[in-house]
């Protein structure tokens, strides 16, 4: 593996500048998945019962067999925690996203009249509760075209979201190449929306969350109302102070209508709300409201904008060769590392820049500090050194010395030449020109391994400031 496709570098340092709505800190999701009547049972064609996110501890599928007690917990879901639900949100005046599963919605009818009435968001949740990782990627493609049908029967209009839940790893790639939604949300990976490149098209991907989610009451982490309502409301409050020092980000809140329509847990959704409601700062939306703000703040990059992890081995050596001074043998190397998104920055293509300076023989560093100039030498004199050289050597004011500077530095450079066999090298940019010369003459009381040392460090720095130039 050479190119590494997951991205672990996401936004990094530099978050872009969110403003939402009416100065808000924080955007809120709440999402309640409609699973019940989509999840596995044998009278939907699966081969086993459903094992997932009950009140049944360490359940097991029952293999051909109906399970009536898992069944009754799903049921309770659509027959009175839906309803509990959707009470709350309606008398608190918050919209909800609803993920339905497209056969669950189906065996619901008056539960999606509910919903539409309510003004509630109705994105997919797939075809059925069921996992996805072992599907083939033409199988799973068919059951979501089949979900986008069904759903767009029931509820009378397509999905203009997508979530599956319970993956495979071409999930996301299906729902993109099929350009029919506005958003996706099989991602857990940040607190802000992010776009994804992929088939010749930018997929906006908003974020969701398994730990601001009441399926942690099955999982046998949250016991209380007031485990939920801490949960969240501390999470709230950091994201606030968060968005009053300039870096507002998004919160998803996953419900599920047969674990918080409980009596005994949705108080703690309520006061979570009440909270959010009283302390102000909070924006409660759909996702596809989420979704049309950032698009009009943050709208997708060009498709195919050039980027190193995706540059061929020629434009990557033309862009980057001359980092290094004359050494495009260092990004040559480079090139053959294992490169991914977290290499599209500055700091990326230093990093595996130097892992090739670094990993080469002493006689080949040694052959990139000798294609360094001299500082204010015969080579500037004649102007005959790179552009950046040319550059970084006028803004110290290397250009324009006068006489007895000229001859002091001419004579710093012929007695470190003669002693180390390579050029005084230093990040010039980072110094004036007295500072240059009083390191200059400091440096060269060194012993050869120190000064050799000391300039391969300032070759990496000189490059790193070249590439902030470059990638900034």
């Amino acid at each position: 593996m050479t190119r590494y496709p997951r991205n672990l570098i996401g936004y990094g340092p530099n978050p872009p500048a969110i403003e939402w709505p009416d100065g808000a800190k924080v955007a809120i999701s709440l999402v309640l998945n409609y699973e019940e009547g989509g999840e596995n049972c044998i009278l939907h064609g699966d081969e086993a019962s459903e094992a997932f996110l009950s009140e049944i501890p360490n359940a097991q599928p029952w293999p051909g067999m109906r399970h009536w007690g898992m069944e009754s917990i799903y049921e309770y879901g659509a027959r009175a925690g839906f309803w509990r639900v959707r009470d709350l949100a309606v008398s608190r005046n918050v919209p909800l996203t609803i993920y339905g599963v497209a056969t669950a919605l189906a065996r619901s009818p008056v539960q999606v009249a509910a919903m539409k009435e309510a003004g509630f968001e109705i994105a997919s949740h797939g075809l059925k509760w069921i996992n996805y990782a072992n599907f083939s990627r033409d199988e799973e493609a068919r059951h979501m075209a089949e979900a986008i049908k069904l759903h767009t029967e029931v509820v009378g209009e397509p999905p203009r979201g997508w979530y599956t839940g319970r993956c495979s790893h071409n999930t996301v790639e299906i729902a993109a190449e099929s350009g029919a939604f506005d958003w996706l949300a099989d991602n857990m990976d940040d607190d802000v929306p992010s776009w994804f490149e992929h088939a010749g098209r930018q997929q906006l991907m908003i974020p969701y969350s398994l730990e601001t989610n009441d399926m942690r009451f099955s999982a046998g982490t949250f016991h209380t109302s007031e485990d939920f309502f801490a949960y969240l409301r501390d999470t709230f409050d950091t994201l606030h102070a968060e968005g009053e020092a300039g870096s507002p980000k998004m919160m998803s809140v996953g419900l599920h209508c047969r674990l918080i329509g409980r009596p005994g847990r949705i108080k703690g959704l309520a006061d979570f709300i009440d909270h959010v409601q009283a302390r102000g700062g909070g924006w409660f939306a759909t996702r596809s409201e989420i979704a049309t703000h950032w698009k009009a703040r943050h709208p997708a990059p060009p498709v195919g904008t050039p980027r190193p992890s995706t540059m061929s081995r020629d434009d990557f050596v033309a862009r980057f060769g001359g980092v290094f001074e004359h050494s495009a043998w260092i990004a040559e190397r480079a090139f053959d590392l294992e490169l991914g998104p977290a290499h599209d920055t500055a700091a990326g293509v230093h990093n595996v820049l130097a892992r090739a300076f670094r990993a080469a023989e002493e006689d080949e560093r040694l052959g990139v500090l000798t294609a360094h100039p001299d500082l204010a030498g015969k080579l500037a004199a004649a102007k005959r050194l790179t552009p950046e050289s040319t550059a970084e050597q006028a803004g110290a004011g290397l250009d324009a010395l006068t006489d007895a500077e000229r001859a002091r530095f001419t004579e710093l450079n012929d007695t470190y030449q003669g002693k180390f066999g390579f050029p005084f090298i230093i990040a010039v940019r980072d110094h004036d020109k007295a500072g240059i010369l009083s390191a200059f003459e400091s440096r060269i009381s060194n012993d050869r391994d120190t000064e050799f040392a000391t300039a391969c460090t300032q070759v990496e720095r000189i490059a790193q400031l070249r590439l902030e130039d470059m990638l900034a």
